[in-house]
């Protein structure tokens, strides 16, 4: 009743919306693995090979299975969870939830709690939460019900769904579901990303009520929320708890949680001390707890203290990854010493097997940051040169950098290239990019394009008020008539301000 209690009275409350903080489901952690070429299915072929050979996501998993069963085939439910494990591995969502979905249609197949679980999670992935919501209903036995009930938690965690997640625990209360830390996890996650940073204290207190465990996890959220909250002394209060806690062993995680809430409270000498305990607790095997302690080294301003670990870090076995240097790049950049930054990226570059433009983005992020545009042009040349891609980051670099320093015709140039990646991207340049772009068209009264460029601002759904006043102006000035710039206005749906009611009605007179 006290679970069940709890969320009832959090869900009255008014939801503030704070940034967006993405969880990843249980199938997101697969690597990346090269895809199968497509090939003809053959009658004699295994079944495995047949669906991995489906290339394009429209082809039917369930088509190649019903073929393969009415050709007198034999099939195992140990079989087909092979191949759709294989499929998550590729990231290949719509064949593995085909795959599941015919398994359950068997009767001769007895779907496992597992399995509701993964076919639950994959229906968010594919077809979204009000589709999962409805397959979590139709669960037939009260064991499936429970291992899927928090992939679909996860779901409302991903989209900050805070009402339906709150409802949905008072659902789970009230069928004995919540026997775990794990369903409190997420919705402390869920209130931390949407800045309701004092429910998370109240979700602590019900875990202790209820007497579920606490995880290291569950320490971490409750100290991050109350760096927001209270600040140190508080968080002291919870690190002390976390210390008597028996079942949790003090990490790396715990000790860098620590760290940035003394940083956010300016208690700069109680966090090197945290940070140092942090750095003795680092694993030998995985080099993730160094990405997380370089930042916070950067953060407190101690460059020694990056290089230093920079160099520990090195001693962990296997390649080091282009994260790694992304992460000690961002730090040097960030604390200035971009000598340092360049040796290192150097280093990469003479090691990298394939060039990931990713990290020399970095650098000439921080040389276009500093007005240092020579540098960068320079850099971007060498990256051409040595086979380095452009993506969008590259080229919303380069143009903001060339507006800064005056240079439009270059800046006009790298906005074409960024916008030719728009559709394969959720990239959007700033509206202070588009809107200088289209004064200097304005200033120069290049007319035509002008009108070509508002037209593919237009296209992608960019064009703002002042973007649409400029091309107006430019309109009347030549005396041409701008029933094509109202209809993309009003299809855009923008709302006329006085001074485009005026332009507007100059045009009549």
């Amino acid at each position: 009743m006290a679970i069940r209690s709890l969320f009832a009275n959090l869900k009255r409350n008014k939801v503030q919306f704070g940034p967006i903080t993405t969880w990843r489901l249980i199938t997101s952690d697969a690597l990346p693995i090269k895809p199968f070429k497509e090939s003809p299915i053959t009658k004699d072929g295994e079944l495995g090979s047949n669906i991995l050979s489906l290339k394009f996501p429209w082809r039917s998993a369930t088509t190649v299975i019903q073929n393969w069963v009415d050709s007198g085939h034999g099939i195992t439910i140990s079989e087909l969870r092979f191949i759709y494990r294989k499929l998550l591995k590729f990231k290949r969502y719509k064949h593995a939830l085909e795959i599941l979905t015919w398994m359950e249609t068997q009767n001769s197949l007895r779907m496992s709690a597992s399995d509701h679980a993964i076919r639950l999670e994959l229906i968010i992935k594919v077809h979204g939460l009000w589709e999962a919501e409805e397959y979590f209903m139709s669960i037939p036995d009260s064991a499936s019900q429970k291992a899927a009930c928090l992939p679909l938690l996860r779901g409302y965690v991903k989209e900050r769904a805070v009402n339906k997640a709150e409802v949905f625990m008072v659902k789970l209360s009230g069928l004995g579901m919540i026997v775990s830390p794990h369903p409190f996890n997420e919705m402390m996650k869920l209130y931390i990303a949407t800045s309701q940073y004092n429910k998370v204290p109240l979700v602590i207190l019900q875990m202790k009520q209820n007497k579920i465990p606490r995880t290291v996890l569950s320490y971490n959220l409750w100290m991050d929320a109350c760096a927001e909250i209270c600040g140190g002394p508080t968080v002291e209060m919870v690190y002390k708890e976390l210390l008597s806690d028996k079942n949790v062993e003090l990490g790396w995680s715990s000790l860098s949680t620590l760290t940035n809430a003394y940083i956010k409270a300016g208690l700069f000498d109680k966090a090197f001390v945290a940070l140092k305990l942090a750095e003795k607790k680092l694993s030998a095997s995985n080099r993730l707890g160094y990405h997380f302690l370089l930042t916070l080294y950067a953060s407190l301003g101690d460059k020694k203290g990056v290089l230093r670990l920079w160099d520990a870090s090195k001693v962990v076995s296997g390649r080091i990854t282009c994260a790694s240097y992304i992460c000690v790049l961002s730090c040097l950049v960030k604390l200035g010493d971009f000598l340092e930054a360049k040796r290192i990226f150097m280093e990469w570059e003479s090691n990298c097997r394939n060039y990931d433009i990713r990290v020399s983005n970095v650098l000439l992020g921080a040389y276009m940051r500093n007005g240092l545009v020579k540098e960068a042009e320079l850099l971007h040349l060498h990256t051409l040169e040595r086979g380095g891609c452009p993506n969008y980051k590259t080229w919303e670099i380069l143009m903001e950098g060339w507006l800064n320093s005056g240079n439009m015709v270059k800046a006009i140039d790298a906005m074409k290239k960024g916008f030719s990646l728009l559709k394969h991207c959720d990239w959007r340049p700033s509206h202070g990019s588009l809107l200088a772009i289209a004064e200097y068209f304005e200033k120069h009264g290049n007319f035509k394009y002008a009108n070509q460029y508002l037209k593919v601002v237009h296209q992608f759904g960019l064009a703002s008020l002042p973007v649409y006043k400029s091309l107006l102006r430019m309109h009347l000035s030549a005396q041409k008539p701008a029933f094509d710039i109202l209809k993309m206005m009003e299809k855009d749906g923008i709302e006329m301000d006085n001074d485009t009611s005026i332009l507007v009605q100059a045009f009549n007179s």
